[in-house]
């Protein structure tokens, strides 16, 4: 294991200077974030090693706020000229925007006491693991996965290890930073040749080392999964019921997301955008965002403008109860911020959404196969054609085909296709849900959907 110094009081000093240099360019506001991030990847491949990777450095970004305008500059480039010259051409820069009287900080006492994470357990201080532990950890998962009977090969193994620190400081007086650490590791298999070749894969990551499955079940689980897919084929074309497996099925939650955001709905590019306050979801279902549960990947104790962060429903009992909002969205819609705003070093802040949770269901994903009769279990997905504004949708999918309530073989090459609004009103959720996730969604089975195949 590799110490890994961190100086957080660099990172906070760096953030301070350049709201400072800011205000001395003649900036009105500003605020500034500044990200340490180290990460070490490691690529095994028929026993030995296929490339190791290492990355770290520091970036800062600046975002100046003058006379209803703004612009947003980043570098690599720390330094006191650096930091001057960044202010100065930040400044000149948003004098030459367009005008946006919806822009601006947050007042102080809008701002959150809570200025670290540590109550969250998001980052794991220990040391950093060496590339030989890294290396040896995907060798198990590739041995694992080789050691299944009908495994041709394993396509790439991967071990790997980031740390991210941030800090954030602006002119109303908010200055907070926090660290976060994600330890992975991902196998692909493969079986069959030619054109009969077919391959899937595990992956997990989780903040600490000790809360992964261990390689072997990693691997297992990659080779259990490919096999599976051996003999491939196409799907009948027509109209058939669909469950999303839990591996896919947040995707389908994420376009909710989507529509829910503010800067969407301000655009009056979301299909959602007149149906606050109406079942957007079957009664009975929560879509709960909580920002705050201990060592989950996107926790966070404060949102990108200093905003506390807090446990909301976003979706209760099948009915949309606001929308997602940063400070801007909210006032261009007449709605105060849900503390949602993300950012990164390089863009302003937007509305975001951390530690998603969709309320499981009473019956196994086994009994809503049973219920199917005859459609399609999609566990992979490709390619996308979604409509924001009408909400029509369009992928393609892979998955396992279902005769008499049961997996008759394995499908390839087909094409699903439905209206969100409608596909998400006839949704029945599973007991399956896995935890970790950053969206924690069970498998889901939507009631009809147009399937093109042979």
């Amino acid at each position: 294991m590799t110490a890994h110094p961190t100086d957080p009081f660099r990172l906070k000093h760096l953030a301070e200077a350049l709201v400072e240099a800011a205000r001395k360019a003649g900036a009105d506001q500003a605020d500034a974030l500044a990200v340490d991030g180290r990460a070490i990847g490691i690529d095994v491949r028929a026993g030995g090693l296929e490339q190791a990777e290492r990355s770290e450095g520091i970036e800062i970004g600046l975002r100046v706020l003058t006379g209803g305008r703004q612009a947003t500059v980043s570098s690599s480039d720390h330094g006191d000229e650096a930091i001057a010259q960044m202010a100065a051409r930040a400044v000149a820069m948003a004098r030459e925007a367009p005008v946006d009287d919806d822009l601006g900080l947050a007042d102080p006492g809008q701002l959150t006491a809570r200025r670290d994470a540590r109550h969250l357990d998001i980052a794991d201080e220990g040391a950093e693991p060496d590339p030989a532990h890294l290396q040896d950890m995907a060798l198990r998962a590739e041995a694992a996965a080789l050691s299944a009977q009908g495994i041709a090969q394993v396509e790439a193994a991967q071990a790997s290890y980031s740390h991210r620190r941030m800090w954030l400081a602006a002119s109303n007086g908010f200055s907070g930073g926090y660290a976060r650490t994600g330890h992975a590791l991902a196998v692909m298999a493969i079986t069959g040749e030619g054109l009969g070749m077919e391959r899937d894969y595990a992956s997990e990551s989780r903040v600490y080392a000790a809360d992964l499955p261990s390689p072997e079940q990693i691997g297992a689980l990659a080779a259990e999964r490919t096999l599976e897919r051996a003999g491939a084929r196409r799907p009948p074309t027509g109209a058939f019921p669909i469950l999303f497996d839990r591996r896919v099925s947040a995707s389908l939650i994420g376009h909710l997301l989507s529509a829910v955001n503010g800067a969407a709905v301000a655009r009056g590019a979301s299909w959602l955008r007149r149906d606050l306050g109406e079942a957007v979801l079957p009664p009975g279902m929560d879509l709960t965002e909580d920002p705050l549960r201990p060592r989950y990947p996107s926790s966070r104790p404060f949102d990108a403008e200093g905003l506390e962060t807090g446990v909301r429903k976003i979706v209760a009992d099948g009915v949309l109860q606001g929308w997602t909002l940063d400070l801007a969205t909210g006032r261009k819609l007449g709605m105060a911020s849900t503390a949602a705003a993300v950012r990164g070093t390089a863009s302003a802040p937007a509305p975001g959404h951390s530690n998603v949770i969709l309320t499981p269901g009473r019956v196994s994903r086994q009994d809503l196969i049973a219920q199917m009769g005859r459609g399609l279990v999609v566990t992979s997905m490709l390619g996308a054609s979604i409509n924001g504004t009408t909400g029509d949708y369009s992928r393609g999918a892979a998955g396992f085909w279902i005769e008499n309530g049961q997996i008759a073989w394995p499908v390839n090459e087909c094409t699903i296709a439905g209206n969100l609004r409608e596909m998400l009103m006839t949704l029945v959720a599973a007991d399956d849900a896995l935890p970790w996730r950053a969206n924690e969604v069970p498998s889901l089975l939507v009631g009809g959907m147009t399937v093109a195949g042979a």
